[in-house]
């Protein structure tokens, strides 16, 4: 499902769909497309893509052609997905020690759709940070790599 959404391949790509969405939720997945939980989180993005066209614009990074974000960002882990409104980063509590981004997949459609809602809503509050509507069991736990240092 992967081949139904558009994506980026370049640094420069990058910069200009966070600089140019404008009123939307920019959701940058960061990750490979022959991962197979990539490929289940695209399944899950690529269905809902244009339910939520009004209040989201998806697209995919390819964590190998863009490594200056997948450093800036911290992704170790893929699937990571980064969440973005009129060029400022939004960051969501999950209930996990890393607000910046989601990584993993979502477990379903309505888990995605809940969180998508709830970031439009409280950027156009204004807010930076918004709690995550999903459900604590659905979110995919995993350590961070520093804890110890």
């Amino acid at each position: 499902m992967s081949f139904l959404l558009p994506k980026l391949t370049s640094k420069k790509e990058v910069d200009q769909a966070i600089k140019s969405t404008a009123e939307k939720v920019l959701v940058l997945r960061f990750g490979r497309d022959e991962d197979p939980v990539c490929l289940q989180l695209d399944d899950i993005l690529s269905k809902t893509s244009s339910d939520l066209s009004k209040m989201a614009a998806i697209y995919l990074v390819d964590v190998d052609k863009t490594p200056v974000y997948t450093q800036y960002f911290d992704i170790s882990y893929i699937p990571s997905t980064v969440f973005f409104f009129n060029g400022q980063h939004m960051k969501v509590d999950y209930g996990s020690p890393d607000h910046t981004k989601f990584v993993g997949s979502f477990k379903t459609k309505q888990d995605f759709i809940d969180l998508i809602e709830v970031i439009y809503r409280g950027a156009m509050r204004g807010k930076l940070i918004v709690q995550s509507p999903i459900d604590p069991k659905n979110v995919p736990k995993y350590d961070l790599l520093y804890q110890d240092i």
